[in-house]
């Protein structure tokens, strides 16, 4: 966990001010991934490891940002200067930047210095976490109460979309936004309704293998993916004209429709309509504490990520396979885009350490290096810190 005292000593050192304190959580989805980019269901959880932005305003009419981890710095001119492109993180920042700047904000001038925790191109969203953190301290700089945390959330995805690259859903956004301590977030990605679902585990632990193959979302299939959805549901209007999005598609319609597509886009297709059936059960399954399902459907939905979605990798692969191998484990799944990142596994508290151990001894065999491994909990989603003195 980052020590905001030292993030605090640190920015007043370089600009002679006592800062404010914002953050935002990483997050990992237990189950139901590329399902929100079809208007269809998510069940992430805000997770302990947070990205957090020291800010205090300025004279000018300029933003000022730095990171404590990273050795870029920048400045965003907030009058008479077109945007560029950087290709690095400051994009994140200067996205939501004119993002909220053609939302109406006043955006004000800001010295603003980042830290995080969060693992970069693991699947746990230090995406969403820079930008809702950076937008929130924008905001309330700005000293503007009318944007709620699900329109700062959607400004958070189009910056990514618009000035990143990454064409996203609204899932990560949304529980860096909403999360809370021991909730899981169902979420209704057409709606953007949300259900709390319990998540307060007693006698079991997600854990979190981070596999360190990385990926870059806005250059990866992952858009491709989102172009093989769009062109599934345009083709399948031949026969369904009001469809939608695949959210609107049963098991038995794609059945019954699906000879319209190539063997490919059926096999997208069926991902995207089990998935949401497996998260919606799986919420159920997690709210009546009935452990054993929710694993059950863990698996499952990772066996069709690597089969028919095509968005798993070995490391990730094996993962799985070992975790769920061991007495103790209800179910293990890749989280995340794919293509590298993270797994979560659901396990019994006295098994944790078995567990952890025989992951970095498979890995260290197959891959010759180990992976991160670490237990995390349902936590609260963005906001600001209480100050303290520099």
């Amino acid at each position: 966990m980052l020590d905001t005292d030292v993030l605090t000593k640190h920015f007043f050192e370089h600009c002679g001010k006592v800062p404010r304190i914002f953050s935002a959580p990483g997050r990992v989805n237990l189950i139901g991934d590329h399902t929100d980019y079809n208007d269809g269901f998510a069940l992430p959880i805000a997770i302990g490891k947070r990205t957090v932005v020291a800010a205090a305003p300025r004279a000018d009419r300029q933003i000022a940002v730095s990171s404590s981890s990273v050795a870029e710095k920048a400045v965003i001119e907030l009058d008479g200067r077109a945007w560029v492109r950087r290709g690095n993180w400051v994009d994140f920042v200067e996205g939501m930047v004119r993002t909220l700047e053609s939302r109406g904000l006043r955006i004000p001038s800001a010295d603003l210095l980042v830290d995080s925790d969060v693992p970069i191109g693991a699947g746990l969203s230090s995406s969403a976490a820079l930008e809702m953190s950076v937008g929130l301290a924008l905001v309330s700089l700005a000293g503007d109460a009318s944007l709620s945390p699900r329109a700062l959330a959607l400004a958070a995805q189009s910056a990514e979309q618009v000035y990143v690259g990454t064409q996203c859903g609204i899932m990560d956004q949304l529980v860096a936004a909403l999360g809370r301590q021991d909730q899981a977030l169902l979420i209704d990605c057409r709606s953007l309704a949300t259900t709390d679902v319990p998540c307060a585990l007693r006698e079991a632990s997600i854990v979190i293998c981070d596999t360190k193959v990385k990926h870059d979302l806005a250059g990866s299939a992952y858009n491709d993916r989102r172009r093989e959805c769009e062109s599934s549901v345009s083709a399948m209007r031949v026969r369904r004209p009001d469809l939608r999005a695949l959210r609107d598609l049963s098991p038995e319609e794609l059945d019954l429709h699906g000879e319209v597509l190539t063997d490919a886009l059926r096999r997208r297709c069926r991902h995207v309509v089990h998935e949401n059936a497996r998260t919606l059960a799986a919420a159920q399954a997690l709210a009546e504490e009935d452990l054993a399902q929710f694993g059950r459907l863990m698996v499952a939905s990772h066996d069709s990520l690597r089969s028919d979605y095509e968005v798993s990798c070995a490391e990730l692969d094996l993962a799985v396979e070992v975790a769920i191998a061991v007495s103790g484990v209800y179910g293990a799944r890749m989280t995340g885009g794919g293509f590298g990142g993270c797994t979560v596994t659901l396990v019994r508290n006295e098994m944790v350490d078995e567990l952890s151990e025989r992951l970095r001894r498979s890995f260290h065999d197959r891959f010759q290096r180990h992976p991160d491994i670490f237990a995390v909990r349902a936590s609260e989603g963005m906001k600001e810190h209480a100050r303290t003195g520099a």
